[in-house]
């Protein structure tokens, strides 16, 4: 198994430090390299955030949710889509599994969200275009405090025939 997908684990609570622009870059491949379903690519829109009082606007208005990343993707999808929430989940992980690699912590935040649609003026400010909702973000950055990730192999039933 790729050592990113086993070495990923959520991060609440992360180093001030920006990301550099490869680090970035390389997210943003991992976000563009995402499946959609049936090929409906404009049902989601993705907003990398890392303006500094953006991010604060956006903590403020999460409850705290976005943990004080120095980065945050936000997936927006289509309110009426039948794909749109499936494929933010699937592109968060691409993200999440890409920041893994580089050694970087994130997490899968879906309460923040919720909370980030009660500001129409903030999603306006940050271009979330008209009909679509925030799905998911995913904050990502140097973990605060570096642990091992857990051991999962075990996590789900799993029935093998």
């Amino acid at each position: 198994m790729e050592k990113a997908i086993a070495n990923r684990y959520a991060v609440r609570s992360y180093a001030p430090d920006k990301l550099d622009s490869g680090q970035v870059e390389d997210l943003i491949a991992a976000f563009q390299a995402s499946p959609c379903g049936m090929g409906q690519a404009d049902v989601m829109q993705g907003i990398v955030v890392e303006d500094d009082s953006l991010l604060d606007q956006i903590e403020s208005a999460v409850n705290g949710a976005g943990y004080n990343a120095p980065l945050l993707f936000i997936l927006a999808t289509k309110k009426d889509s039948n794909f749109g929430e499936r494929d933010a989940s699937v592109a968060a992980e691409n993200i999440m599994v890409e920041a893994a690699a580089h050694g970087l912590g994130s997490v899968y935040v879906m309460g923040g969200a919720i909370s980030l649609n009660q500001h129409p003026d903030l999603l306006q400010k940050l271009g979330v275009k008209d009909g679509f909702q925030v799905t998911t973000i995913v904050p990502v950055g140097k973990a605060a405090n570096q642990s091992a990730a857990p051991d999962r192999s075990h996590r789900y039933q799993l029935i093998r025939k």
